[in-house]
């Protein structure tokens, strides 16, 4: 924090000495043209740094959340696109051997040539990028801002409202490999999401997870430090890195507040199958 304060006192008090900094400075950027290029041409830089945070959910589990990923006109300028132009359905679901109406919208993009996505007894049509050209912009940037990311995937969720949700699970498909990381951004309507870690296989709260609804799960049964929560904004990125999936269960729950649409687009790394 300290070094991002005195860069930019540099750049607003130049002085000899802050000259012959900024002369180092451009000498840099000739190595490194996409991060001069990032910085010149994005004046919230500096404040997009400043809010980037990190947690370290330990045993290897890490969640990375920017609040203003996306400036606010770009954001809702793709809430737009992805609100009117995306070819949303709301499938049928099977939860505990039923057939029922998923609580939310969603579609799927992938690269071609990947294994197929199925989750809950449902198997997705896979749209390609070039279906949906907008959504490579947004994973340009994705990319950009998380360096050694190659994600190949994308699953879309739209809130209609505070009814709409997605109860407790896990990303943990054997399609994104034992670590997956996964970057969601949200757009529209702000949510909560929760994040509570997963009891032992061998403890009560396994099987009571499994009797209770959604809304009464977390309830009285987890500490503060295996529970998280935030409150994801219009432009806002969050990431889970590591074991978060094999450790960590999450959620966003109903909220009778939540009158206007929300919609979370949601980058994966699907693992190539070379079992053919």
């Amino acid at each position: 924090m300290k070094a991002v304060k005195t860069l930019k006192n540099i750049f607003e008090n130049p002085t000899k000495q802050t000259l012959d900094f900024a002369g180092c400075l451009f000498w840099i950027g000739k190595m490194s043209n996409r991060l001069t290029t990032y910085i010149n041409t994005n004046p919230n830089f500096i404040k997009e740094n400043q809010n980037r945070k990190t947690i370290d959910l330990g045993e290897g589990s890490e969640i990375i959340y920017v609040p203003r990923f996306v400036p606010s006109d770009q954001s809702w300028k793709w809430f737009d696109y992805l609100d009117k132009e995306i070819p949303w359905v709301r499938p049928t679901i099977q939860v505990y051997g039923r057939s029922c109406s998923q609580p939310r919208d969603t579609c799927y993009v992938a690269s071609k040539g990947l294994q197929g996505l199925r989750y809950s007894g449902y198997t997705p049509h896979a749209y390609s990028w070039d279906e949906c050209p907008p959504l490579k912009d947004i994973l340009a940037a994705v990319h950009e801002a998380l360096p050694g990311s190659s994600f190949n995937s994308l699953l879309l969720n739209k809130y209609k409202n505070g009814s709409d949700y997605v109860a407790w699970h896990a990303d943990d498909e054997k399609v994104y490999g034992p670590t997956p990381e996964i970057a969601s951004i949200s757009f529209g309507c702000e949510r909560d999401f929760q994040l509570r870690r997963r009891p032992a296989k061998n403890s009560s709260l396994v099987q009571a997870a499994h009797e209770e609804p959604p809304s009464k799960r977390i309830k009285n049964r987890v500490s503060q430090n295996n529970q998280q929560s935030f409150v994801l904004k219009h432009g806002s990125l969050l990431v889970m890195r590591g074991n978060t999936q094999r450790d960590w269960l999450h959620s966003v729950p109903k909220r009778a507040k939540a009158d206007a649409v929300r919609i979370n687009v949601t980058f994966r790394h699907i693992i190539e199958d070379k079992s053919g």
